[in-house]
């Protein structure tokens, strides 16, 4: 009688798998970890940058509006504000993004060993040229050229993030070649908005007058460099 019910309590109890199906359940209903959170905040966050991209490019800068970027990026309007306090913040993160990583690369890669300091400059050019004068990056920089003038905090800010820090990297090469001998005139060294005044020339020509005349703008850098460094020797 006692195995009896013994046997008949075991048969009674539980299954073990029970719980675990209980308890799968249970952590499905659990909150889901911060990372988790975190990643979804980023890709919240990225949405409005592509979308704040496309509304400056599109109206420009004054004429974007809060309203348009939320709606084309499919977020609230105080999603927004949850990353960035105003407009103005947004178009900066949109210059730290898109262009700042592009400068610190340029300027952030040791020179090739044997490297001659033309080589180095066009290597910048061709870089600037692919990456900048015919993407959609040229569009930030014409924007901050049209608009720079009425809102001065975004023209100072790319200045800081942008133009220094790439006037700053040409000038060391340019006192580099005046010391190997390879650029004769050193007042270039003042003046190293002389050596990538080609680059922003195939930015603003890219949009304006492109359909008139297309522009070999890497070509046209050479024959800037020729007349600084002299023309290359053919062999």
């Amino acid at each position: 009688m006692i195995n009896e019910a013994t046997k008949t309590s075991r048969k009674s109890a539980p299954k073990p798998a029970n719980r675990r199906v209980g308890e799968t359940a249970s952590a499905a209903l659990a909150p889901k970890p911060a990372a988790s959170r975190a990643e979804r905040a980023a890709e919240r966050r990225g949405a409005i940058i592509e979308a704040a991209m496309d509304e400056f490019i599109a109206r420009g800068f004054a004429a974007t509006r809060l309203d348009d970027v939320a709606k084309r990026a499919g977020v609230a309007k105080g999603t927004i504000y949850l990353h960035f306090k105003d407009k103005e913040s947004m178009f900066e993160e949109l210059i730290r993004t898109a262009i700042v990583p592009m400068i610190n690369r340029l300027w952030g890669t040791p020179p090739q060993p044997g490297a001659s300091v033309r080589d180095m400059v066009e290597g910048f050019a061709k870089t600037f040229i692919e990456e900048v004068a015919t993407t959609r990056r040229g569009d930030l920089v014409r924007l901050i050229v049209a608009e720079g003038p009425r809102f001065p905090e975004v023209a100072d800010f790319y200045y800081r993030e942008v133009v220094s820090r790439g006037l700053a990297g040409m000038r060391a090469l340019i006192e580099l070649g005046i010391a190997r001998g390879e650029i004769k005139q050193k007042n270039l060294a003042r003046f190293p908005q002389i050596m990538v005044a080609p680059a922003l020339i195939a930015v603003i020509w890219q949009s304006l007058f492109s359909r008139h005349a297309p522009l070999d703008a890497l070509e046209m850098f050479r024959v800037h460099l020729d007349l600084i460094f002299g023309e290359r020797r053919t062999t």
